[in-house]
């Protein structure tokens, strides 16, 4: 594989948390640089459009945030709503109009995983505990 030189110049608190980052790794910048890139490239050309969409870029956002969004749950009347669609289709199948509902909830789901796990991914980059989200209700 070929490869190409880039100069970049990031804001302090960005090269800061890269820094870190790197540290706990125990890599240099440039490998954990290498690695954010490579693992933010790749994601929105592989999903559909709207899910590529869900999960901007998020190496500039802080932990805190990050934390937030990684435990984000599907609203509650959706989730419900989700599940009782998913109940009547085994127990006598769903009208169209039902269908379709359901594709919108599971498709809404699917957004929301993506962007807890992408959320959790990156915790996990900058050398975070995230077992707890494995766990969390």
């Amino acid at each position: 594989m070929t490869t190409q030189s880039v100069t970049i110049r990031l804001p302090e608190p960005i090269y800061q948390q890269l820094k870190r980052q790197a540290e706990r790794a125990h890599r240099s910048i440039e490998d954990e640089l290498l690695e954010v890139v490579a693992a933010a490239v790749p994601v929105a050309d592989e999903l559909s459009e709207d899910l590529g969409e869900a999960i901007p870029p998020r190496v500039a956002i802080d932990d805190e945030t990050l934390w937030r969004t990684a435990r984000h749950r599907l609203r509650t009347d959706a989730a419900e709503r989700l599940e009782s669609l998913g109940e009547k289709r085994q127990r006598e199948g769903l009208t169209e109009a039902e269908v379709q509902e359901a594709a919108i909830l599971t498709s809404q789901y699917e957004c929301v995983m993506l962007v807890r796990a992408h959320a959790a991914a990156l915790l996990k980059q900058r050398g975070h505990d995230v077992s707890s989200l494995l766990t969390a209700t």
